[in-house]
C-alpha cells in the first residue's frame, strides 16, 4: 500500500501542484537526459486491431463497446484479422495491438487459435490482451492466471499491453469501471506476466475525476512493481476522451495539465525506462512539447486506432511527419521494435 503520508509522497504531490510548468518540465527534462543521453527519441510502426467490440464490461468512459447482441456488435474473421497484419507489413509495421471487449462468447481455444493461426500465416510481433483481458479469461473460463498467459506465450503472444489500467485506486474504479479488474488484481496479474518473463508496457488514463493524489498513487503503485520485476518497458498516459461516452459532460482536462502529468511521471517512474508521448490524443504539437517534459518515445504511427477515435479524437500523421516534429525538437528520430531495439535502415528503407 501507498502511504500517503509518507514525506516522498507528499513531496511529490507537492511538486505536481505546485512547482511551476518550466521549472517542472526542466527536472523531467534533465531526467530523461540522464536515462536516454543519446538524444534518440524512438517511435513504432503498428497498427491496433480490435479483434471485437462486445463487452460486458460497461466502463462508463468506453464509447467502442457494444453490448451483447447489439447490432454493431462484431468479432472479426482470422482472415480479415490476416489481412491487416498484411496492410501492416506492407507499411513497414513490425507489430499489432490486439485488444478487445470482455466478450463472454468467444472461446478461450478461439484466441490461441488466432495466435497460431497469426504465427503461421501472418508472422508478426503480438502485442496483445491486457490485464483486464487476461483477468476476463481467467474468471470466464476458470483458468488459473499464470496458466492462461503460458497457454497464451506458447501459442505467439510476444507482449502485453498495458490496457485498462485507468487509474489504479480501487474507489475511482469503483465508480468509472466496477465490472472490471481491480487496481490490485490488474497490477497482480502484471506480475504474474513478468515472473512468467513476459514484458509488458504500463498505462494511466486521468481525467476521471479523480484527486491530484490519486494520480501520485497510481504512479507509486506502479514503481513499486517494477522495483520487484522490471518488466515493464514503457509508460503511456493520456487524458480521459469524454466525447460518445456516459461521462460525456465532464469537463476535458487541458494541455498543461498533461505537461504537467507526464513530467511528474518520469520523475516517479525513474526505473521505468521510457515515457511516450500520447499525440494520438493531444496532437503532434502537444505532443512535439512534451518531448522537452519527459518523454523520450513517441508512441506508435498508429496505422489504425479505434478506441480513442470513437471518442472523437482522431489525430492521424505519417512517418515523414513524426520524423520531422521529432528533428523540429532538435532530436533524432529512431524507429524501434516493442522491446525498443531499433529497426535496421535496410528494413526501414524496404518498408
Amino acid at each position: 500500500m501507498i502511504d500517503r503520508n509518507s514525506a516522498e509522497f507528499k513531496d511529490y504531490l507537492d511538486l505536481y501542484e505546485n512547482a511551476s510548468l518550466l521549472e517542472l518540465g526542466s527536472m523531467a527534462d534533465a531526467k530523461r537526459i540522464e536515462l536516454h543521453p543519446e538524444d534518440v527519441v524512438t517511435y513504432i510502426v503498428d497498427r491496433n486491431i480490435n479483434y471485437t467490440n462486445v463487452c460486458v464490461a460497461d466502463c462508463k468512459f468506453c464509447a467502442f463497446y457494444r453490448r451483447p447482441k447489439d447490432n454493431e456488435g462484431y468479432v472479426l474473421s482470422f482472415e480479415e484479422i490476416g489481412a491487416k497484419i498484411e496492410e501492416t507489413k506492407a507499411l513497414g509495421g513490425v507489430q499489432i495491438l490486439i485488444q478487445g471487449g470482455h466478450n463472454p462468447y468467444i472461446p478461450f481455444d478461439w484466441y490461441l487459435d488466432l495466435l497460431r493461426y497469426i504465427k503461421e500465416k501472418h508472422p508478426i510481433h503480438v502485442h496483445g490482451f491486457s490485464p483486464s483481458e487476461v483477468d476476463f479469461f481467467s474468471t470466464r473460463f476458470r483458468i488459473a492466471t499464470e496458466d492462461v498467459i503460458k497457454a497464451l506465450m506458447d501459442a505467439g503472444l510476444d507482449s502485453i499491453p498495458g490496457g485498462g489500467g485507468e487509474i489504479l485506486v480501487q474507489d475511482v474504479r469503483d465508480r468509472v469501471a466496477k465490472k472490471k479488474a481491480g487496481a490490485d488484481r490488474w497490477l497482480e496479474v502484471m506480475e504474474i506476466a513478468h515472473n512468467l518473463g513476459m514484458k509488458t508496457s504500463v498505462t494511466m488514463m486521468y481525467g476521471l475525476g479523480e484527486s491530484n493524489a490519486d494520480r501520485i498513487e497510481h504512479l507509486m503503485r506502479v514503481r513499486e512493481v517494477q522495483a520487484r520485476t522490471n518488466g515493464f518497458t514503457a509508460f503511456i498516459m493520456w487524458p480521459l476522451q469524454p466525447e460518445n461516452t456516459e461521462m460525456e459532460g465532464i469537463e476535458r482536462t487541458d494541455s498543461v495539465t498533461y505537461l504537467r502529468t507526464v513530467a511528474i511521471s518520469r520523475l516517479i517512474l525513474d526505473n521505468v525506462p521510457n515515457i511516450q508521448a500520447s499525440w494520438v490524443t493531444m496532437g503532434l504539437k502537444i505532443g512535439q512539447v512534451s518531448l522537452g517534459f519527459g518523454c523520450n518515445d513517441f508512441g506508435s504511427l498508429m496505422i489504425e486506432e479505434n478506441v480513442v477515435s470513437a471518442a472523437g479524437t482522431t489525430h492521424a500523421t505519417t512517418i515523414e511527419e513524426i520524423e520531422r516534429t521529432i528533428q523540429n525538437a532538435g532530436l533524432t528520430p529512431a524507429r524501434r521494435h516493442q522491446d525498443y531495439s531499433m529497426v535496421e535502415a535496410e528494413a526501414v528503407k524496404a518498408g
